[in-house]
């Protein structure tokens, strides 16, 4: 690297000297940046410490941040489409050496007021030299994020503080073009553009090429900044600032402001009306959008245990509405982050999506915490975005409601069917909604295997097939609620069908899904699912994701069955429930001092590598090289299934093991840690999806089952019909 770069600057010299100009290297080196177009580089790990966006709908911002420093991606100007890989800082000692801070010394980070997501990174250098505090907003008024910066020696000495962004525009970052107005950093592409200046103003600045010449590279050999590009076009672009502070005494603050729009001009523009208001200011309008959002929700239930559990409550509300995109109410996406190979594809999906199931978990928790406008708006887009053709939703979508992958998941035709029940939203537009899809359900045959509905192409964990208890529970449950709005309309035939439907499905579910010869237990249990409908037929398929690729059907659980019952659709002491628990917990269940978690499906294997390392997608099967781990909204499932049963201090002790699983940051993740793998510690947050929005939603839920008493969600019509 350091050769490549001797002969850049070589050959900047002769130019100079051949046109007779005696520049500095410096100076020469102010044309475009050499080495287009850059190095790609994957998304960033999806373990994220910080979320934040203003509660508004003006700005078109989200921001996320990593452990150790420094953003992650932030988004502009909908959650499907990340504008910046990250934006992080570099420091430069006295003697000449320079650190990125993400690869060393401390890292803390905090909500800075726990009733809003301001969120302050403390990152603390080699041998306490040094302490660098950045607080995150975005300004409620424009689309623009702020970073306060204290810059603090304790040396005494004088060092450099450098920033580093890399703009990924629209999403696509190999197009970018970087240049420098004044000491403002502007970078396009053909979609979108973003703007970054700081107060004081950079005191130079660069746009190089990733890997090449970009900053990073610049200072990483001798400390200084010796490039000072002024255009970088078209390519995989970072820009560099350095900014006036030495950490001494007078030079220890500085804001930078981030603007985005969808011209440069636009984008320089917004940065600088945003810049000229002070931080404070567009902190304290910052923190009063949140506190008025909270404000408007149910107060935290009583039945919170500990300050840990009311923070992670607060938490949770402010993140799934943080979750909903501005431009496009109702789409809530299921993460803000792109986990393991996801971060590499093109284009990234697929957590920044919609998830019709999780947007009706999301939706549920909404309704619990008091926001039924936001659970409206939810059903309001699933319903906009139904397929006309036959009624049903698609597995995910943009959030503009682009559909994204093409399968099919039945509990995702019938959750909107419940929601609209729940929301009470019997008006003749929606009931053609609830029919349409209602008639989906009873009338779907699948043509590929030759199956007959409740038969899912897909169930609720995405790679199967087959029959499952979870989908089978969510279908019994739409089609009666459907009856109920049908009956509202004065459709009594309807109602008919789908009532008569729902109990024929009710009659066969365990015929179908329930195994009394399977290897684990001679009494009946209920299994993840059946390829054939024939549970004590040892069929054998593939599990995916590097598991076994002929596993006997009835040897592979998972705890989903719990749907059965938060649904209405079995009471909690029904034996086969109660025998699968037993099953459940002997398979896929694992304590640790932060509590009991279990893993999602017996084999399973989304997850990381077995030393840690990245979930690979495409990996053989039999070569069990990644495995899944524990899922924290599992214990919330777990949690309501106790609640339902009568066994209120078993579900708070489920509140409080998902509040141990989140992050300092309040975030809670997909997965936790179990114990095969090494130097990890059981319990904690896996590089998984974090936040990931139905955790959190789970959590909320949870909550307010317990300050009821009861499984709030639970569709009345359903249990009165089935209890």
């Amino acid at each position: 690297m350091h050769r490549a770069r001797r002969a850049v600057t070589a050959l900047i010299i002769a130019a100079t000297t051949i046109v007779g100009l005696t520049a500095t290297t410096s100076a020469a080196a102010a044309g475009a940046a050499p080495g287009a177009p850059g190095k790609a580089a994957a998304y960033l790990p999806s373990d994220k410490i910080g979320f934040g966006t203003s509660a508004g709908r003006t700005s078109h911002v989200w921001y996320t941040l990593q452990p150790r420093g420094g953003t992650g991606e932030i988004y502009f100007p909908s959650l499907s489409t990340p504008a910046a890989r990250r934006l992080d800082f570099a420091v430069v000692d006295p003697s000449g050496h320079a650190v990125r801070v993400e690869q060393v010394g401390t890292h803390h980070t905090v909500l800075a007021d726990p009733r809003s997501l301001t969120y302050r990174h403390v990152d603390t250098g080699p041998d306490n030299a040094w302490q660098l505090q950045t607080t995150y907003i975005t300004d409620p008024a424009r689309s623009a994020m702020r970073v306060a910066i204290h810059f603090t020696s304790r040396t005494g000495k004088a060092y450099r503080l450098f920033v580093l962004y890399e703009p990924t525009l629209a999403n696509t970052p190999s197009d970018d073009s970087g240049s420098t107005s004044g000491t403002t950093l502007v970078a396009s592409d053909t979609h979108a553009a973003s703007a970054l200046l700081s107060r004081p103003a950079f005191t130079a600045t660069s746009n190089g090429y990733r890997g090449s010449s970009d900053g990073w590279t610049d200072l990483s050999d001798n400390g200084r900044m010796d490039w000072h590009y002024a255009s970088a076009p078209h390519g995989n672009i970072v820009q560099t600032g350095r900014t006036a502070l030495t950490g001494r005494s007078g030079h220890r603050d500085a804001v930078l402001t981030l603007g985005f729009a969808h011209q440069a001009g636009t984008a320089v523009a917004t940065a600088q009306h945003s810049a000229a208001q002070p931080f404070a200011q567009t902190s304290t309008r910052f923190e009063a959008g949140w506190h008025k959002y909270l404000d408007g929700l149910r107060r935290p239930p009583s039945s919170l245990r500990s300050s840990a559990e009311f923070s992670e409550y607060t938490v949770s509300e402010m993140v799934l509405a943080a979750s909903e995109d501005k431009l496009h109410p109702g789409a809530y996406v299921a993460s803000p982050t792109m986990p393991w190979a996801w971060g590499g594809q093109d284009p990234t999906g697929p957590y920044h999506l919609v998830w019709s199931r999780d947007l009706y978990e999301i939706a549920t928790a909404l309704i619990a915490d008091g926001d039924r406008a936001g659970a409206n708006r939810a059903l309001t887009f699933l319903f906009t975005k139904q397929q006309k053709s036959d009624g049903s939703f698609p597995q995910n979508s943009t959030t503009s409601g682009t559909p994204f992958w093409g399968g099919l998941q039945l509990d995702e035709v019938a959750d909107p069917i419940i929601l609209a029940y729940q929301l009470h939203r019997f008006s003749k537009a929606s009931w053609s909604h609830v029919k349409a899809a209602a008639n989906f359900l009873i009338g779907y045959r699948d043509t590929a295997d030759g199956y007959d509905a409740p038969y899912t192409p897909q169930d609720r964990w995405e790679n199967q097939s087959g029959y499952s208890p979870a989908t089978i529970s969510s279908e019994i449950a739409g089609l009666v609620c459907a009856a109920a709005i049908a009956r509202d309309n004065g459709d009594s035939a309807s109602a008919h069908k789908y009532l008569t439907t729902a109990d024929t499905w009710r009659a066969h579910l365990k015929g179908w899904t329930a195994t009394d010869n399977g290897p684990y237990t001679p009494k009946p249990y209920f299994l993840r699912l059946t390829k054939d409908g024939h549970p004590n037929v040892g069929t054998t398929y593939s599990i995916g994701d590097s598991g076994p690729s002929h596993a006997d059907q009835r040897s592979v659980v998972d705890p989903s069955f719990l749907e059965l019952v938060r649904l209405g659709v079995l009471p909690a002491s029904d034996k086969t429930v109660r025998n699968s628990i037993q099953v459940v917990d002997a398979q896929l269940g694992y304590h640790t001092a932060r509590g009991m978690f279990w893993h999602r499906a017996s084999f399973d294997g989304y997850g990381e590598q077995k030393d840690g390392g990245p979930w690979l997608l495409g990996t053989a099967p039999d070569s069990r090289v990644t495995l899944g781990r524990g899922w924290p909204l599992l214990s919330g499932e777990r949690g309501e299934y106790y609640l339902a049963a009568g066994k209120a201090k078993l579900a708070a002790d489920q509140l409080a093991t998902m509040s141990k699983a989140a992050n300092s940051g309040g975030l809670l993740p997909e997965q936790v840690w179990d114990h095969r793998a090494p130097n990890r510690t059981a319990g904690t947050p896996t590089l998984s999806a974090t936040p990931l929005a139905w955790t959190q939603a789970q959590f909320i839920r949870l909550a307010q089952d317990l300050a009821a008493g009861r499984v709030v969600e639970q569709p009345a019509v359903v249990r009165a019909r089935y209890r």
